[in-house]
């Protein structure tokens, strides 16, 4: 009876430490998001969902290219514990402007050449020239006419997002599984200069 009870008692144990390692875990690690809208087709779909790394930020800032989870600033009207999911364009000190003579985006005087919209996007149909300032960053997403990102609240702090407000990096499409994949920052943000 006795060795019953003992397995029971263990068994229960068992079951709250992985509960408690499971909630930490969620907490301060890894969270999955579904993507609940097509902000940003096609690299992310509607119901896709995406692993979030909750650690790395905690020693560097987000890097350009990098898709980002985050909580939206209150002057953009967001509903109450909604999360934004988009592509950072420029960090802290990066001049964004649009557009080149040949309509795309630059950000330090290089212009990106964003393979990854939304077929039939143009980069923005919104002119704007914005200082990123410390601390913030400028966002946008995939599917430029479907997103409710930086261009979008340009009159509330350029539409600069806190970056301590970011949750964390989107670095795996998990769901479906014939959608799995790594969200790699695209090659051309590696030939963007540093500000000057």
């Amino acid at each position: 009876m006795q060795s019953k009870r003992s397995r029971w008692v263990g068994n229960l144990v068992m079951l709250a430490v992985a509960a408690v390692v499971a909630i930490v875990v969620r907490t301060y690690v890894v969270q999955t998001f579904y993507i609940p809208s097509g902000s940003m087709e096609q690299t992310l779909l509607v119901d896709d969902q995406v692993i979030v790394n909750k650690v790395s930020y905690r020693f560097r800032d987000p890097a350009r290219g990098e898709i980002v989870v985050f909580r939206p600033p209150p002057e953009w009207n967001a509903g109450p514990g909604e999360d934004y999911i988009k592509r950072v364009i420029g960090v802290a000190g990066d001049r964004v402007v649009c557009c080149d003579d040949r309509r795309r985006i630059t950000v330090n005087g290089q212009a990106l050449d964003e393979d990854y919209l939304f077929p039939g996007d143009v980069p923005s149909a919104t002119p704007f020239d914005v200082v990123v300032p410390a601390g913030r960053l400028f966002v946008l997403g995939d599917h430029r006419g479907s997103s409710a990102d930086s261009r979008v609240h340009l009159t509330a702090a350029n539409g600069t997002v806190p970056v301590d407000r970011v949750v964390g990096r989107a670095f795996v499409t998990s769901w479906p599984l014939s959608r799995w994949r790594s969200l790699s920052v695209p090659a051309t943000f590696a030939d963007v200069p540093d500000p000057h």
